[in-house]
């Protein structure tokens, strides 16, 4: 295997698929990169058994082959050359040789063959989204994804396409985030899947706000191809909670409030926020919000905003950082929430969005 290749493009294309690797993985192999050569580019691989990521940069290629390096040391080494243009070709017992004029660094790789393959996913119906939609959707509910390990079933998002629509659903039990939106393609079977936290976050990484994504679902495994960026993942097996059961009908007692001042007042009274006292509590009368915050032997706070309330007067206490999750991802200049009783959950509804909040216990 010989090549040339652009320093930028492999720092990039290394960064994008070392995301995954851990460095004390169960097998060796798993800590390498794969490289592999093709007609006029060269192609990255990674693999940790659940998650797989491939990225095609362009190269000039020399001599056919593959290999397969350690992941960490190549990134160090190309990030650190000098300059733009590097050679790149192996010897016998998976030597690779990395050089430039002035420089040249040897180390030593493993064989192709012992790299675990992806899986195909030939004939299978393709389904296309656009980036900038997928990547706004992923960003309204991947915060609410459940990291409690016990309850594997909600440690990632679910994706339904079912007539024209995609909605994607995550909670943590404590909060619920639903978003929906429509697709341009008619799907000719019903997509359920449930997609763990790590490939989202790998997809957020890489989306882009134009372009399409490419979507395809195998035996318990889904592909997203980006382009350059192929992401295939398995699935979350089993089934993930009616969510539709816990959304409540909308109510007439609302809130509307500036959601930047509304999220800087919150911000602030977390400071004072423990492990053993997280609550805010808000207090609401007409027109008026008082957010306060008060800690044992910490301090309190208390802050008021004008709103936009008619309904009854009302005290209800919740998790600051449930709100500050939403409020910063959320674009509108002002939003509703709907508030009935201290102890019946807080709705913010917008247009194919609805975001369910558990109230705390105050005082």
């Amino acid at each position: 295997m010989k090549f040339e290749i652009d320093k930028t493009k492999l720092t990039t294309a290394i960064s994008t698929v070392q995301n995954i690797i851990t460095p004390k993985a169960a097998l060796p192999i798993l800590a390498n990169i794969l490289i592999e050569t093709q007609p006029n580019n060269i192609k990255l691989t990674s693999t940790d058994l659940d998650i797989g990521i491939t990225c095609a940069i362009p190269a000039d290629i020399q001599e056919q082959g593959a290999i397969t390096i350690p992941a960490k040391k190549f990134g160090d080494i190309i990030k650190e050359l000098p300059v733009d243009d590097i050679v790149i070709y192996t010897k016998k017992n998976n030597l690779m040789v990395i050089e430039t004029k002035m420089c040249q660094f040897k180390i030593m790789g493993l064989p192709p063959e012992e790299f675990p393959k992806l899986p195909e996913f030939k004939d299978k119906e393709i389904i296309r989204l656009e980036q900038g939609v997928l990547k706004q959707m992923l960003k309204l509910t991947s915060f609410a994804v459940s990291v409690d390990e016990t309850r594997y079933i909600l440690n990632g998002i679910l994706f339904r396409i079912t007539n024209n629509n995609i909605i994607l659903v995550a909670t943590d039990g404590k909060r619920l985030a639903v978003v929906t939106r429509k697709i341009k393609q008619n799907i000719t079977k019903d997509v359920y899947m449930i997609v763990p936290i790590k490939t989202i976050q790998e997809i957020i990484r890489n989306l882009q706000d134009t372009d399409e994504i490419s979507l395809m679902l195998g035996n318990n495994q889904a592909l997203f191809d980006l382009g350059t960026t192929i992401i295939i993942s398995r699935l979350i097996e089993g089934e993930f909670p009616d969510y539709q059961q816990v959304i409540p009908p909308v109510s007439e007692n609302k809130m509307v409030v500036n959601r930047e001042q509304f999220f800087l007042a919150i911000k602030r009274a977390s400071l004072l926020a423990t492990p053993d006292y997280q609550a805010v509590k808000m207090e609401l009368f007409k027109d008026k919000l008082v957010v306060s915050k008060s800690t044992p032997d910490i301090g309190e706070s208390r802050e008021e905003l004008e709103v936009k309330y008619q309904g009854k007067e009302l005290a209800i206490g919740f998790n600051p950082n449930y709100l500050m999750d939403v409020l910063k991802n959320l674009e509108n200049e002002t939003i509703e929430i709907e508030l009935t009783d201290s102890e019946k959950p807080g709705v913010i509804r917008q247009e194919g969005y609805i975001y369910i909040v558990l109230p705390m216990r105050i005082g």
